[in-house]
C-alpha cells in the first residue's frame, strides 16, 4: 500500500435526442471477491474507529457513520433524531439528504449512458437544448466543473420568486431567457457550480424519456438494492424530510429544495455502502468507465487537489483517494473512498455538524499516515 499524507484547507461551496432509451438495469449480484477478515482484524479496526469517533463527533450529532474495509462493516453508529420535535429517533433506515454526495449518481448514470451509446462526452449541451447561449460546453466540461457557468443559486437567487418552488427546467428557462453572464469561457480551469448538475439531469431526462428521480430509481437504486434511497422532487413537497439548524429546529421548504441532479438525493450509510461496492463491479459499469471518471482533468493549479467526472480526487503517486462531500441547510455528508485499502469511510447527518468532514480521519485506522481534512 502506497502510504498517503495530506492535509487541505475546508472549503465548503454551496450547492446542479433522438437515441433510443436504454434497457432497464436488472437487478443483479454485484457483490465483489475482496478478501474476508478475520476476527482480530476486524476487532482491531473496530476498536481504533471507536476511538476516532468519539474525538470527531460529539453528543450533537445527529447522523449515521459507516466504515468498511472489504466490503464488511467494521463500524457504523447511529445518534439523534429524524424528527426532533417528536424526538422519532434515527435509525439505520433513516433516510438523509445527502447534498452534494449526490452529484456522484448523476456523473454515474451520465457514464453508463455513455457505456450504452446514447450520448458521448463530447456532445455539446446544445445537441440536447439547441437555444442554450453558452457555446463550446460539453457534457464532460459540465461532469468536471470546467463550463465556466455561473451558478444558479446565486444568479436566482434575488430574481426568483421565493413563494414558487424551482425545478431543473425553471433553471433552464431562466438561462435561456436572461442569459446570466458566464463565470468564464469554456475549460479554461476549474469552477465547482451546481448549475452543472442540474443540466446533467436535465440530458438525463431528455435522452432516456424518463424523469430523473425514476431513472435513478430504476437504473440505480433498485438495482443495488438500495432500498432506502430516492430522489426528492416537486412531486414530493407534501411529505418533504426537514433538516435541523443548531437549536433543533427545522429549515423549511425553500424554492430551490425542489432542483436535483446536484443535489437531493436521501440514503442511508448501509446503501451508500452498496452504491460504494458496486463500484468495484465490472458488472455494474466497466472498470475503464470507472478510470475516467477516477481521471484528474483540472492542471492550473498545482497539488494533489483535483476532480474527476464527478468525484473529488486526492492523488498521492500510485494511489488516490476518490470522495465527495456536501452541505445543504442542516444536512452535509461526506462519501471517502480509499481505493487501495478497499476501505470506506461515510458519514451523513441532518442537522450541520462539521465533525462530518473530519471523520476521514479514519483513514488512519487503515495507514500509519495522519489523514488531514478534505476539501468540499
Amino acid at each position: 500500500m502506497v502510504r498517503i499524507l495530506f492535509c487541505i484547507t475546508y472549503l465548503i461551496l454551496l450547492i446542479g435526442c433522438k437515441e433510443q432509451p436504454p434497457e432497464k438495469t436488472q437487478n443483479k449480484d454485484y457483490t465483489n471477491n475482496f478478501r474476508q477478515l478475520n476476527k482480530s482484524e476486524k476487532q482491531a479496526y473496530r476498536t481504533k474507529a471507536i476511538q476516532i469517533y468519539h474525538s470527531l463527533l460529539g453528543r450533537n450529532f445527529s447522523g449515521g457513520v459507516l466504515v468498511a474495509k472489504n466490503g464488511e462493516i467494521i463500524f457504523e453508529d447511529y445518534n439523534g433524531y429524524k424528527d426532533f420535535e417528536q424526538k422519532k429517533v434515527l435509525t439505520e433506515n433513516t433516510p438523509i439528504h445527502i447534498a452534494s454526495v449526490s452529484k456522484t449518481f448523476t456523473a454515474i448514470a451520465i457514464l453508463k449512458l455513455y457505456e450504452q451509446g446514447a450520448l458521448q462526452l463530447e456532445d455539446s449541451v446544445q445537441k440536447y437544448f439547441p437555444s442554450f447561449p453558452y457555446s463550446g460546453i460539453t457534457i464532460q466540461h459540465l461532469l468536471t466543473h470546467r463550463s465556466g457557468l455561473p451558478n444558479y443559486l446565486y444568479f436566482m437567487d434575488t430574481a426568483w420568486n421565493k413563494n414558487v418552488y424551482a425545478t431543473n427546467n425553471d433553471v433552464l428557462q431562466f438561462m435561456l431567457q436572461k442569459h446570466p453572464a458566464a463565470y468564464s469561457l469554456p475549460n479554461r480551469g476549474f469552477h465547482y457550480c451546481n448549475t452543472n448538475f442540474v443540466l446533467l439531469a436535465l440530458i438525463i431526462e431528455k435522452i432516456t424519456k424518463k424523469t430523473y428521480p425514476d431513472y435513478l430509481q430504476e437504473t440505480i437504486f433498485d438495482a443495488l438494492n438500495m432500498k432506502n434511497s430516492f430522489v426528492f422532487s416537486i412531486k414530493d413537497t407534501a411529505h418533504y424530510i426537514p433538516s435541523y439548524q443548531y437549536n433543533n429546529k427545522p429549515y423549511q421548504l425553500e424554492s430551490f429544495d425542489c432542483v436535483y441532479g446536484d443535489k437531493n438525493v436521501y440514503s442511508t450509510v448501509r446503501d451508500l455502502l452498496l452504491w460504494d461496492q458496486a463500484l468495484y463491479n465490472n458488472h455494474f459499469i466497466k472498470a475503464s468507465t470507472i478510470q475516467k471518471a477516477f481521471t484528474p482533468y483540472s492542471f492550473e493549479k498545482e497539488g494533489n487537489k483535483n476532480y474527476g467526472l464527478g468525484w473529488r480526487l486526492y492523488i498521492d503517486g500510485t494511489d488516490t483517494v476518490v470522495y465527495h462531500g456536501g452541505w445543504w441547510h442542516g444536512n452535509n455528508s461526506l462519501l471517502t473512498r480509499l481505493i487501495q485499502d478497499t476501505a470506506t469511510i461515510i458519514a451523513i447527518g441532518n442537522k450541520y455538524n462539521r465533525g462530518i468532514y473530519a471523520i476521514n480521519q479514519m483513514a488512519s485506522i487503515f495507514s500509519t499516515d495522519k489523514m488531514g481534512e478534505l476539501e468540499f
